[in-house]
């Protein structure tokens, strides 16, 4: 796999669809941003147990909001209805990958 800058997305047709605001969906291909909903940033739930309410708060509002190349949710609402992870550069908007999301497996 080549490896991709930070800055750039990772082919010629990723610039050229994000310059047309269109995200690509794992199941529909690519689409026209408005069909689809921002679900936040990618990140692990903290652990259930003794958990306290700042705790769940914080995990629910506060976001990190970095510079540079972040795993987000998003939900494609006006099409097949697939929660997927994008990464993306939160500065350039730079689409570098999507994927299905899978829940984990069980022990």
């Amino acid at each position: 796999m080549k490896a991709v800058s930070a800055t750039e997305p990772c082919t010629e047709e990723h610039r050229e669809r994000e310059w047309m605001n269109q995200i690509e969906c794992p199941n529909c291909g690519w689409r026209n941003l408005n069909e689809f909903r921002y679900g936040g940033e990618q990140r692990p739930p903290p652990a259930q147990e003794g958990i306290g309410l700042k705790d769940w708060g914080a995990y629910l509002y506060r976001r990190r909001n970095p510079r540079g190349v972040l795993h987000e949710w998003w939900y494609h609402r006006l099409g097949c209805g697939v929660w997927f992870i994008a990464e993306r550069h939160t500065q350039t908007h730079a689409l570098h990958s999507v994927r299905r999301w899978s829940p984990p497996e069980a022990d």
